[in-house]
């Protein structure tokens, strides 16, 4: 996985208005703490975090740039992104220090790739889970996982026992959950008996109009 690096310094002022502040500046602020170490506010720019970090999946290795000692080189996961209700505007973002000798556990996302037969079949592909929890490395931590659904046949379902992950990879569960299956067709209604009669569709609406898909 590439480490992404993030430029940022720390901040002295806290409390709404000094925060208001800092953003009208084209900060943003945020706090950088770890396992047995006293948190540290920090600020960062806006337009990089946007430019680096806006609209990525799954977990990311952040590494930051600072001209503190203290915060120079230090290794850290997004914990938490709070943002504005109506501009999506971001207010404030909690960084997780990570030491990258030591596994640790994220939640990843999945791709499901390929046609499944069951599919060819008439079958209907139904994701069940879009992510799971593993547990690695943090130089070993993928941006997805990729799952194979070509082999499934109709009624088939892939449980996370069955994911084939990369090497120092393994995953996080209690129970063996399915994360996806492929329904049977649906089926038609019965053709009515030749002969027999049909409803008139009502004033102003044509045949198939006003049906809902189930």
């Amino acid at each position: 996985m590439e480490t992404i690096t993030l430029t940022v310094e720390p901040r002295e002022e806290r409390g709404k208005e000094k925060a208001g502040r800092l953003r009208r500046k084209g900060k943003v602020p945020g706090i950088f703490y770890g396992p047995g170490k006293p948190s540290t506010s920090i600020c960062f720019d806006a337009h990089e975090f946007r430019m680096k970090l806006e609209g990525l999946e799954g977990s990311h290795l952040i590494q930051f740039t600072s001209p503190e000692a203290q915060l120079h080189a230090k290794v850290a996961l997004l914990k938490e992104v709070q943002r504005h209700p109506v501009t999506n505007q971001v207010l404030h973002v909690d960084f997780y220090e990570i030491d990258v000798n030591k596994p640790l556990q994220a939640t990843v996302p999945l791709h499901f790739v390929g046609k499944a037969e069951g599919v060819t079949a008439g079958g209907v592909l139904q994701p069940l889970r879009r992510e799971i929890t593993i547990e690695c490395l943090p130089r070993d931590l993928p941006e997805f996982l990729e799952v194979d659904v070509s082999k499934l046949q109709i009624h088939d379902v892939l449980h996370v026992a069955d994911l084939a992950l990369p090497a120092g990879v393994k995953a996080v569960y209690d129970t063996n959950d399915p994360l996806v299956s492929v329904l049977p067709p649906i089926v038609a209604q019965e053709a009515a008996p030749e002969g027999a009669p049909t409803a008139a569709p009502a004033a102003g609406v044509t045949p198939g109009e006003g049906e809902k898909k189930s």
